[in-house]
C-alpha cells in the first residue's frame, strides 16, 4: 500500500513538473512578445491529423473580439456577458478560473456586431490593464485581479461615437500606458501613469491635422466633430537611434516623442470613405514603416528620415494589399497579410516588400494544395472530390496569422485552421483542420505561449497542445 502511495505521487510530481517545466515565451499584450505576431518558439507540432492539434481544455465565454493574453500560468480574456465586461483570469493548463473583475457596460454596437471588448488585456509583471468598448480603463492586480485604479475615457475626455466603439488596444512603454483615446479636440493619444492612472501628456487631433494638405480634397479643415479614434494599436520603435511611438489615427500616422508627447512627423493616410477605420498596425523593418488598410486604401512604404522628423515615399499601392484588421508579417524581403475588406474578398498574400508588387494569393481552396472540393448537397458539407472525405470549409476569408519560425499558423474567419510554410514563390500548406468550438466570427489572432496555441472567436475559447513530446 504504501510502495503504491509513493508511485502515486512520484506520478504526480513528474506531471507538475512536467507541465512547470515547458519552456517559452509570455504572450502578455496584443500580437505577442514584440507586438508582431512572431513567436520565438521552437519544436512545435505543425503537422497534424485530420482531427488537429491534441484538445486540452475548451470553455464557452462572453462576447467579443479581443484576444487572451498570457503571462507565466495565468490568462486573461477580457469578454462581455449581459451588462457586464468581464477580466476573467484562468490557468492556462486546465482552463480554471482563478480570479474576476467586473464592470457595467451599457455599449451597444450601432452596426449590430457583439457588444464585448474590442481590446486585449495588457499583462505587465504585476498588472493587468484592460480598455472596454465603452471606453473604460482599468488596472487591477495579476495575482488576485483587485483594482488598483480605473478610468472611464468618454466621462473625461470628448470622444465623438466612433463607428465600432473603442477598440485600440493600449501599449506599455516603461512606466507609461499610451492609449489612443480619440478625443477632442487634442487628446487623440493620452499617456497615463503605468501605476497611478495619472494623465501624463496628450496629443493629436486639431494642431495635427489641421491645415493638412490631403490627396484629393485639398487642405484638411478641422471641424470639432471628426472620430479621432483608431483600432490600430500603437508601436513604440527605435528608428535611427530614436524612439518613437507610431500612431495610426483615423486621420493617419502620427509618431510621438514618448517622453513628452511632442510630435515627430506625420503622414495623412485616410479612405476617401466615411464608413472606414484604420485597423492594422503599423509595421516597421528597419528604418522603414509599412501602412496598410481597406476600404479603397491599400498600402504605403515609408522611410523616416535620418533625424527622425518626417518620412517620404518609398512606394504607395492601392492593389496590392489592403489589411483589414489583421497586421501584416514581414519575413526576408516580403510582406505576408490578409487583403479584402469583406469575407468574399479575403485573400492571404505575399507581397515583395521592395516594390509593392504582389507574388502571389491564396484565398485558402487551391486546388493544388488539397484537390478539388464540392458541398455535399444532402449533409452541406465540404468533401474532397478526390478522397470522400469531409474536409473544413476551404476558405479563409479575412483570416489571421502568426509565425513561428519558418512557418505559420493560420485562423481563417469561419474557423479554419491550418499551418503553412512560408514561401515567398508559392501558398505551401502543410496541415489543416477545424474545431466545433471555434466558428464565425473568429476574428482574434491566434495566441501561442509555452507550447500551447489559443483560439478565440465569438463566444468560444480554446487550448490545442502544439508541444512535441
Amino acid at each position: 500500500m504504501r510502495f503504491l502511495f509513493l508511485c502515486s505521487l512520484l506520478a504526480s510530481t513528474v506531471s507538475v513538473s512536467a507541465q512547470d517545466s515547458r519552456k517559452g515565451t509570455d504572450w502578455p499584450w496584443f500580437l505577442g512578445p514584440d507586438h508582431t505576431g512572431v513567436s520565438s518558439e521552437t519544436n512545435l507540432l505543425t503537422e497534424w491529423p485530420d482531427e488537429g492539434p491534441p484538445l486540452v481544455w475548451s470553455k464557452e465565454v462572453g462576447t467579443g473580439y479581443s484576444a487572451p493574453s498570457v503571462r507565466g500560468n495565468r490568462l486573461v480574456l477580457h469578454h462581455r456577458k449581459a451588462d457586464r465586461e468581464l477580466t476573467e483570469c484562468f490557468d492556462t493548463a486546465t482552463g480554471d478560473r482563478k480570479w474576476g473583475y467586473a464592470t457595467p457596460s451599457d455599449f451597444k454596437d450601432p452596426y449590430g456586431y457583439n457588444n464585448g471588448p474590442r481590446c486585449t488585456p495588457v499583462l505587465s509583471q504585476d498588472h493587468c490593464y484592460t480598455l472596454g468598448a465603452g471606453g473604460h480603463l482599468a488596472c487591477v492586480t495579476l495575482d488576485t485581479g483587485k483594482k488598483v485604479w480605473s478610468k472611464d475615457l468618454a466621462d473625461e475626455y470628448k470622444i465623438p461615437r466612433a463607428f465600432f466603439g473603442v477598440g485600440c488596444t493600449p501599449i506599455l512603454e516603461g512606466n507609461k500606458l499610451i492609449v489612443l483615446v480619440g478625443g477632442q479636440d487634442n487628446s487623440g493619444v493620452v499617456a497615463f501613469d503605468a501605476k497611478t492612472g495619472a494623465q501624463l501628456w496628450k496629443a493629436v487631433g486639431k494642431e495635427t491635422w489641421e491645415g493638412v494638405q490631403t490627396p484629393k480634397r485639398g487642405p484638411y479643415k478641422w471641424t470639432g466633430t471628426e472620430q479621432v479614434v483608431s483600432y490600430s494599436s500603437p508601436v513604440a520603435a527605435t528608428i535611427n537611434g530614436k524612439r518613437h511611438i507610431l500612431c495610426l489615427t483615423r486621420q493617419g500616422l502620427v509618431s510621438l516623442d514618448p517622453e513628452t508627447g511632442t510630435e515627430n512627423f506625420k503622414y495623412w493616410f485616410r479612405a476617401v470613405v466615411h464608413e472606414s477605420v484604420n485597423a492594422a498596425r503599423p509595421v516597421v523593418i528597419g528604418d522603414q514603416i509599412l501602412l496598410s488598410a481597406a476600404y479603397r486604401m491599400g498600402s504605403v512604404l515609408l522611410r523616416v528620415n535620418s533625424t527622425g522628423n518626417g518620412v517620404s515615399e518609398v512606394w504607395k499601392n492601392d492593389k496590392s494589399l489592403l489589411a483589414h484588421w489583421s497586421t501584416p508579417i514581414v519575413v526576408d524581403g516580403h510582406v505576408y497579410g490578409f487583403s479584402g475588406r469583406h469575407e468574399n474578398e479575403g485573400q492571404l498574400r505575399c507581397v515583395d516588400l521592395k516594390t509593392g508588387t504582389v507574388k502571389w494569393s491564396s484565398t485558402g481552396d487551391d486546388p493544388e494544395t488539397m484537390g478539388k472540393v464540392v458541398i455535399d448537397t444532402e449533409s452541406k458539407q465540404y468533401v474532397n472530390q478526390k478522397t470522400g472525405k469531409t474536409v473544413p470549409r476551404p476558405y479563409f476569408g479575412r483570416g489571421s496569422k502568426i509565425r513561428i519560425g519558418d512557418k505559420f499558423i493560420i485562423l481563417g474567419e469561419r474557423g479554419l485552421l491550418a499551418s503553412a510554410k512560408i514561401n515567398p514563390e508559392k501558398y505551401e500548406e502543410i496541415s489543416r483542420t477545424e474545431f466545433k468550438q471555434i466558428h464565425k466570427p473568429s476574428w482574434t489572432a491566434p495566441v501561442l505561449s509555452r507550447g500551447r496555441l489559443f483560439l478565440r472567436c465569438e463566444d468560444g475559447l480554446i487550448c490545442l497542445d502544439l508541444a512535441t513530446k
